[in-house]
């Protein structure tokens, strides 16, 4: 009888995190036989770190007091437009009200649809890096704490868009309300991620660094929540 119950128990989450993959691994494979996503993304992105390369005529010093908000700033408008052309493609497609009138918990497609937007991010961020360290040589750019920073605050950012995104898709103005619902919420995780990025390029104190770091965490962990309790009223309206 245990083992029945056991099976009983572990069967619904094995089909809910398998729902989860299913409906990232979608998005991955779509994108990567496409490469509409993750170009435009790649391409704003180094379009706006060499704009603000070639406007900031700073001193040095200066400079390295600004990187961090230049690279975090690239992130933002980088990560926004891919979070908007994410879910605008599902709905011109008519891939949405496919994926809600599938068997599993719409829970489940809010963290699929996350996991595939956070690892178009991370691609994203993996590309940039190395122009951002041309560009700017910043001091302890192979810290590992900076790393787990843009990993933290790249989480806190796409929880909050893709749900906010799966809202404004809904509408006709989805390109331009998206920004405008977005960054007023995000002001947390973008100041203290930059904060925390700006803290380990230069050097300071892990303890100057920690409250920032904690708030990172903090943000992501209640905005992962919020999202996965509202997202079915989200796609219901």
């Amino acid at each position: 009888m245990s083992d029945n119950l056991k099976a009983s128990t572990s069967r619904p989450a094995s089909n809910y995190f398998g729902a989860v993959m299913a409906v990232t691994w979608k998005d991955l494979a779509a994108e990567f036989r496409s490469r509409e996503l993750l170009s435009a993304m790649l391409i704003f992105a180094l379009l706006v770190i060499l704009v603000f390369n070639f406007s900031l005529e700073l001193d040095r010093e200066a400079r390295e007091s600004v990187t961090a908000g230049v690279l975090w700033v690239t992130f933002a408008f980088a990560g926004t437009l891919g979070l908007n052309r994410s879910m605008a493609i599902e709905k011109d497609r008519g891939c949405l009200d496919g994926l809600l009138l599938a068997p599993v918990d719409r829970s489940a497609i809010y963290f699929g649809k996350a996991l595939s937007n956070l690892a178009f991010m991370l691609i994203v961020e993996v590309i940039v890096l190395p122009v951002y360290f041309i560009l700017y040589n910043p001091k302890n750019f192979f810290s590992p704490g900076f790393f787990g920073v843009i990993l933290l605050g790249s989480i806190g950012y796409v929880a909050v868009g893709t749900l906010l995104s799966t809202m404004a898709v809904q509408t006709r103005t989805r390109d331009v309300l998206l920004p405008i619902l977005l960054f007023p919420l995000v002001i947390p995780v973008l100041v203290s991620a930059v904060q925390a990025s700006k803290g380990f390029l230069s050097g300071l104190p892990i303890g100057e660094i920690v409250p920032w770091l904690n708030l990172l965490v903090v943000y992501d962990v209640i905005f992962i929540a919020a999202a996965f309790m509202v997202f079915d009223f989200v796609v219901e309206e």
